[in-house]
């Protein structure tokens, strides 16, 4: 954490930005940290700032307000999907997308992501995740895959009672992707939106 908080001031104009209508030079009242209001990072549709929403009084609404979805099937993922994956939070997971080394993967089916995503995030739906190792810097070959120049990825879905990137990331280890070069981002959707950060649309 550190290293972010570190490369981010060093980033000054370059990927980290005061928020609109503020004066300059003068925090946030909601930032991202205490030293940090906001974060550029790049995207498949050009450069988006993340930061949190402004108003102290925000509240979630609608369906990411709700807290008891039946389970099954919608239960409580563990901490750690799998032996040997991270699991990471909100200011992990925004290192990892200013990282150009680091691909960042929204699991959720198409119709969720359409509905608005992490900026930055790329849709691989848990249901394909095996088949687009390719996509992760895996190799085809004739036992599967070879994945000894696999990128590290990240992994979401819509929050800790959804299954969807846990079943993604269980199913691409035991197709031959490597546990240590993957990350779990447990909160998912809903504790993104729950801390008022910046969603974009889905990017394709």
């Amino acid at each position: 954490m550190t290293r972010f908080i570190a490369a981010a001031a060093l980033a000054a104009g370059l990927g980290t930005a005061a928020l609109p209508a503020l004066a300059e030079g003068e925090m946030p009242r909601v930032g991202l940290t205490p030293d940090l209001g906001s974060v550029t990072v790049e995207t498949r549709s050009g450069p988006v700032e993340i930061r949190r929403a402004q108003d102290p009084e925000n509240r979630l609404e609608g369906d990411w307000a709700r807290t008891s979805r039946p389970c099954p099937e919608f239960c409580i993922q563990p901490h750690q999907p799998a032996e040997g994956v991270s699991t990471i939070g909100e200011l992990e997971l925004i290192e990892k997308l200013q990282d150009p080394e680091v691909i960042v993967v929204d699991s959720r089916t198409p119709d969720w992501y359409a509905g608005g995503t992490i900026p930055g995030a790329i849709n691989i739906p848990y249901t394909e995740a095996v088949d687009r190792m390719s996509e992760l810097g895996c190799e085809v070959d004739f036992d599967g895959y070879d994945c000894a120049n696999a990128q590290e990825v990240t992994l979401f879905c819509n929050g800790i009672w959804c299954g969807q990137s846990p079943a993604a990331i269980r199913r691409m280890i035991d197709a031959g992707f490597p546990a240590e070069k993957i990350s779990y981002y447990r909160g998912g959707m809903q504790t993104w939106r729950l801390l008022g950060l910046t969603v974009t649309g889905g990017e394709g």
